[in-house]
């Protein structure tokens, strides 16, 4: 097991980065607020660019459908959907694994370059003349399994350097990445479409690659390891004695704690009621993400059908939608105290916005864009929810004793559970929408009201200490008492 080195106490003569990555050894000495703005800066532009590079394959679904065999059917297309999520949903649960266990930031920083290539490798299909089935479902198999190590890695980061009652807004501003990613991946592949659909790969490929590098040189995982707070792998804890203590605050502990397994990890509550919540809520979701162009350039909107360009420019206002919704739902569950209620009611209020969105949306292109982006907010918010601060949460849990190094496995198992959903609702929907667009809307709105009801017994012990809180707020704000003291109901909590 390759583990990170003992931290050295910074020192006027040796700043804090002294021992970190390349890059930070050329800048002056950070404060603690920039480090951790460049923390999250990073992270955001890692898996920003780690989701532009999943774009491609639902901008060219057209256009390979009418001209590249053998995907005129498009249960074909749906089989490179599935090859992807499916291999992404098994890797996750290894990376996540690997990810406790290893260097973070050079596992980050190997997965982008790496998931680079196989990008690439996907459009080099179209240069070389490929029309195979097999040759693109081998390199979205090599891409998914790649891109596994993004996740784990992102989230364990993040959850290293930010913690306590203002995780949920933190995490769901930071989570726009996934949105952006899809903004960025949709319109630099419908631009790249114009010069062949190969581009459409090669340039995210390229661009994730170069996100890379600024890792390796940039990220340190650890706040420990640049002279903030005690040791990361033996956390100061009641029973450390005098001596423990002394050795740990500066940051130079003994790595006498291994990794959390999965088994111990699954053990953790509510780790397996959200990984199966997130199963139906990332169905949604992913369903969206690789058919929502193909839809829309099926669709008369106001009586005219569009390009595939434009489909997959117009589609990224359902991502603008999710942005909004991962950042009201984070503030939402920090007010509330509660992850659990506000995932539910969002996922409740997503069904009616899906039928909507079906039935009206081609009217004109003014109310598609509106119920998309509504569509967007209510079906992504408690899936950027769940994948930030819920598995920050749990990967935290007081039954750890304050042991972080389980957010990286934790989070692989949610997301990992969350894939496999990700997987069967692409494939599902190649097949459905055959027969129409009705059936596969009705499958949606059903596996979101499977989301929201999964959670139900957490709901239920959440709403009286949620109403308490209100209680001691007002009883607090009629004495006079800004500070009302409220601790947030976390998952751990419930």
């Amino acid at each position: 097991m390759t583990k990170p080195p003992e931290p050295a106490l910074p020192s006027p003569e040796r700043p804090r980065h002294a021992d970190g990555p390349r890059g930070l050894r050329a800048l002056p000495d950070l404060s603690y607020n920039t480090h951790s703005a460049l923390v999250l800066a990073l992270t955001f532009l890692a898996y920003m660019l780690y989701h532009a590079s999943r774009k491609p394959p639902s901008i060219v679904k057209r256009e390979l459908a009418r001209s590249w065999p053998p995907f005129s059917d498009p249960a074909l297309l749906g089989a490179t959907d599935v090859a992807f999520l499916t291999s992404y949903s098994l890797g996750m649960f290894v990376a996540g694994h690997l990810g406790d266990r290893l260097d973070l930031r050079r596992f980050l920083a190997f997965g982008m370059v790496a998931s680079g290539a196989s990008v690439a490798l996907f459009g080099l299909g179209y240069f070389l003349g490929l029309h195979s089935l097999a040759f693109y479902v081998v390199a979205q198999v090599i891409t998914g399994l790649l891109q596994t190590t993004g996740w784990p890695s992102v989230v364990a980061i993040v959850g290293n350097w930010f913690s306590g009652r203002r995780r949920g807004l933190i995490m769901g501003i930071w989570n726009a990445h996934t949105s952006v990613g899809n903004i960025t991946g949709s319109l630099v592949a419908a631009a790249m479409l114009g010069y062949g659909w190969g581009w459409s790969f090669a340039v995210p490929g390229g661009l994730i690659a170069l996100g890379g590098v600024l890792v390796l040189f940039f990220l340190e995982p650890y706040p420990q390891y640049v002279g903030f707070g005690p040791s990361p792998i033996e956390p100061v804890n009641e029973e450390s004695t005098d001596e423990e203590d002394s050795s740990t605050a500066g940051g130079a502990g003994k790595d006498r704690r291994d990794a959390v397994g999965i088994l111990k990890a699954l053990s953790i509550p509510g780790v397996v009621i959200f990984a199966l919540c997130l199963f139906f809520a990332k169905l949604v979701a992913y369903t969206f993400l690789y058919w929502l162009p193909f839809y829309l350039g099926q669709t008369a909107i106001g009586g005219e059908y569009m390009s595939a360009a434009s489909a997959g420019c117009l589609s990224v206002l359902f991502d603008v939608g999710g942005i909004v919704g991962g950042i009201l739902a984070g503030f939402i569950s920090d007010q509330l105290n509660a992850r659990a209620t506000t995932v539910a009611i969002f996922m409740y209020l997503a069904i009616p916005s899906l039928f909507l969105f079906h039935a009206y949306g081609s009217t004109s292109k003014v109310t598609n864009i509106g119920l998309m982006m509504i569509c967007g907010l209510l079906v992504n918010g408690p899936y950027a929810l769940i994948t930030t601060a819920v598995s920050a949460d749990l990967g935290t849990h007081k039954s750890l004793k304050g042991d972080s190094r389980a957010l990286a496995t934790v989070t692989a198992i949610i997301d990992g559970a969350g894939s496999l959903g990700a997987a069967l609702g692409p494939f599902i929907t190649g097949f459905i929408s055959k027969k129409g667009w009705d059936t596969v809307f009705v499958m949606l709105a059903l596996c979101a009201f499977v989301a929201a009801v999964l959670l139900s017994s957490n709901v239920k012990r959440e709403i009286p200490q949620i109403i308490q809180n209100w209680r001691n707020c007002s009883t607090n704000t009629l004495s006079g008492n800004a500070d009302s003291g409220v601790q947030p109901l976390l998952v751990e909590d419930s």
